[in-house]
């Protein structure tokens, strides 16, 4: 029970801290492939300040509700992950999650809102499959949901799963809403001038949504060190890794259309994840 209660402390304290480290880390590496110094390391936090500060607009009374219950449940989804708790609560939870934040974009009369809020319902379609095959793959190979049991059983995960891990790299790249695969808000100027689902944030609503990302991002890197939760340090590493992998893909590829996008997130759910436990059921025969 303390054990529990102390990680859900240091997620909703620690989490946004190293969030916005690594945005701000993302930053300076994006920058600096593409040959500029980029802004400094804290600058994540200064804009997250800032839009605090500022007095946001807002277009029905529904629109805020919705992004309060986007961070919510992001929270909660986070909480029951690093207590220890059920991973088919954790994905339940950030599915409800997306679906909050795409209803507070379809509460809006701005058609870029509606275009970005269909967008996250079809990434949804696209990486909820690998995610639950992520769960059921960890299920067969270490007899638990649970992530306290499978980051104390001693398992490596990664070489009973490495399809498993290979899909989920894949769809780490949607869910950390970097190229190929940000369709419904991108942060690069050259594919969207309106940031579709985001577009009609301002001030608080649009921080919440933005420190409500650092949550997840760590949440995600969370599921990469249970890969590896047979060697902690080694997890931490290999989190890092995949973040700034997925930082140097996101600079390197342009947009995919959404066909694509939920049409490489099944065939990945299907060849990598369903092939991948089909053999880790056979072996534990």
């Amino acid at each position: 029970m303390k054990t529990a209660l102390l990680g859900v402390v240091l997620w909703l304290i620690a989490a946004p801290l190293v969030g916005g480290l690594l945005a701000g880390a993302d930053r300076i590496l994006s920058a600096r492939l593409q040959g500029r110094v980029g802004p400094p390391l804290l600058q994540p936090f200064y804009d997250a300040l800032k839009l605090w500060d500022k007095r946001g607009g807002v277009v029905n009374r529904f629109q805020n509700f919705y992004m309060v219950a986007f961070f919510a449940f992001v929270l909660a989804s986070g909480a029951i992950f690093f207590a220890g708790g059920d991973l088919l609560l954790v994905i339940f939870a950030l599915t409800l999650a997306g679906v909050m934040l795409a209803l507070g974009a379809w509460s809006t009369h701005s058609p870029y809102s509606h275009v970005g809020a269909e967008r996250e319902i079809l990434q949804m379609m696209a990486y909820e499959p690998m995610l639950l095959l992520a769960a059921v793959g960890m299920y067969l190979a270490g007899r638990s949901f649970h992530v306290n049991a499978l980051a104390s059983s001693g398992i490596p995960l990664v070489l009973q799963l490495p399809g498993v891990f290979l899909g989920f790299l894949l769809i780490l790249t949607i869910k950390l809403r970097k190229s190929p695969f940000d369709l419904s808000a991108s942060h690069h100027a050259h594919q969207e001038l309106v940031r579709g689902i985001t577009t009609e944030y301002s001030g608080r609503s649009l921080a919440l949504f933005e420190i409500a990302h650092w949550y997840e991002n760590v949440l995600l890197l969370g599921f990469v060190w249970l890969f590896f939760a047979f060697n902690p340090a080694l997890g931490v590493a290999a989190a890092l890794a995949v973040y700034f992998l997925e930082v140097v893909v996101d600079n390197a590829y342009a947009r995919l259309t959404w066909k694509v996008t939920v049409r490489a997130a099944w065939i990945a759910a299907a060849i990598l994840g369903a092939t991948n436990l089909a053999v880790v059921k056979l072996l534990l025969r």
